[in-house]
């Protein structure tokens, strides 16, 4: 791998423009003065109860997200640029999913093999023909950038189906003007505490009715889901009730919400639950989460649903490597942001190139999240690539290949002192009436030296990201 681009830094160990006046700041701070209120920010934390679960730890606990107290700092020219490629690509991915569940144009142009659809897990045959409103699939992209090397944007992943992040991009930013108010005086720094009332306006227009008010719930799996602060948070937020799936009934192809007062009608569900689990009269039938003959009320066109069932097949990362393609063909543009270089190992000649190269690739389960089922050649065992090697060997449709990208690095305060860590950034993208962002998003630092995995499932932490208005 080559030397990171480093974001406070350029390659002679010169400070950027835009974060001189923070690099000054930082350099009149004392260790201690950091480390009291690195303190802070977890007691804070953990008092309004911003923590996560783990699946698979055995003792249950809940823990914060590390939060690391040096922001993540982007030009604004920077973000015009991202912005303008943000918006372009969840434009074309809303697109494709109209289009595979209807006209199916893209497959007929011989651009995506009709397997990689019909195939997939994540393509739901339920939602064939279901008209949806305003032929929006995905309301909330929560869309994954790193830099490399070169100081270039990439978009390394597409998250569609319910992605999460945001309640800690809203609490980092209160907790940045809370410790160190003095900064936001140096600055000029975009605000993102507004995304909740962007959220609600856009969850709005899912409804299917004219209703000028449309009842607006939050579906959650319940206390014990990992995201379950950021579903309660975002409810709170918004105004709007959490619910769970016992809350909900439906009777005549209408969703009603049990309450005190008697039934009431549901016009729109930000669900934070998966697919497989929504509706087990039509999907799992096991599910004890979900409504029974939900699917029948969505398809009678009497309940909004954000993101709509089916928006998994549009970032599975086996879809992933088509999304330019998907641009151009529905667009007639040039994709703005490009994607990290993908080896598809269901290829012949890119397995044969991946089983070569297993030591200098990042490999992953084209079904994986959260960090795990992958595998990062230049810091694996030999046994775990073997062992990768056999299962390649064995499934290669479930997996994809890239290189293994420098991710950029950002300053850290570390138990070592202040340090380079590799970020990430995840923007989030509203799709109402019109596509709209806050300026910012969630920036995810890899706390262990030399690791390139950000998840906080992984032991990675969370920085503010501050988008300079001028």
């Amino acid at each position: 791998m080559q030397v990171p681009f480093d974001e406070m830094f350029d390659s002679n160990g010169k400070v950027w423009p835009h974060y001189a006046i923070f690099h000054d700041w930082l350099q009149q701070q004392s260790d201690v003065q950091m480390s009291y209120k690195r303190e802070e920010a977890e007691l804070i934390f953990r008092r309004i109860g911003i923590t996560f679960a783990i699946y698979g730890d055995e003792k249950g606990t809940e823990r914060t997200i590390p939060f690391d107290q040096i922001p993540r700092i982007i030009p604004n020219q920077d973000w015009k640029i991202l912005e303008e490629g943000l918006k372009q690509r969840v434009r074309a991915l809303n697109l494709f999913l109209h289009d595979i569940y209807h006209e199916e144009k893209i497959l007929k142009a011989g651009l995506i093999p009709k397997q990689q659809i019909y195939n997939n897990s994540q393509y739901r045959p339920e939602m064939r023909h279901i008209d949806v409103p305003r032929n929006i699939y995905a309301h909330i992209a929560g869309i994954d950038i790193i830099r490399a090397e070169e100081g270039k944007y990439y978009v390394l992943e597409d998250n569609l189906r319910v992605p999460s992040g945001v309640s800690y991009m809203v609490e980092n930013r209160k907790m940045m003007m809370r410790l160190f108010p003095d900064l936001f005086e140096k600055y000029s720094i975009a605000p993102v505490e507004h995304y909740p009332d962007l959220l609600l306006e856009c969850l709005k227009t899912a409804s299917c009715t004219a209703t000028k008010k449309p009842h607006v719930v939050v579906l959650t799996p319940g206390m014990f889901n990992s995201a379950y602060f950021e579903h309660s948070y975002l409810a709170q937020q918004m105004g709007v009730e959490l619910v769970e799936g016992r809350d909900l009934f439906v009777k005549n192809e209408q969703v009603f919400l049990r309450t005190t007062q008697g039934p009431q009608i549901v016009d729109v569900i930000y669900r934070r639950i998966d697919d497989d689990f929504l509706d087990p009269l039509a999907l799992r039938p096991d599910s004890s989460l979900g409504i029974p003959g939900l699917l029948s009320a969505y398809r009678a066109g009497n309940i909004g649903i954000s993101n709509a069932i089916g928006t998994g097949i549009a970032d599975d990362k086996s879809i992933y490597p088509y999304v330019p393609d998907m641009i151009e063909f529905y667009l007639g543009e040039k994709p703005i942001l490009a994607n990290v270089p993908t080896f598809q190992c269901r290829k012949p000649e890119d397995l044969k190139y991946t089983l070569a190269h297993l030591e200098e690739l990042v490999v992953k389960e084209t079904h994986g999240a959260g960090g795990y089922g992958m595998l990062i050649g230049p810091v694996a065992s030999q046994s775990e690539i073997e062992q990768f090697r056999n299962q390649l060997k064995a499934h290669p449709e479930k997996y994809i290949a890239q290189p293994t990208l420098a991710l950029s690095t950002c300053p850290t305060f570390v138990e070592a002192g202040i340090a380079p860590r590799h970020i990430d950034l995840r923007p989030l993208v509203l799709s109402g009436k019109q596509i709209k962002m806050v300026q910012g998003g969630l920036t995810r630092v890899a706390l262990k030296d030399g690791s390139l995995v950000v998840n906080s499932s992984q032991g990675g932490g969370t920085k503010d990201t501050w988008v300079l208005e001028r």
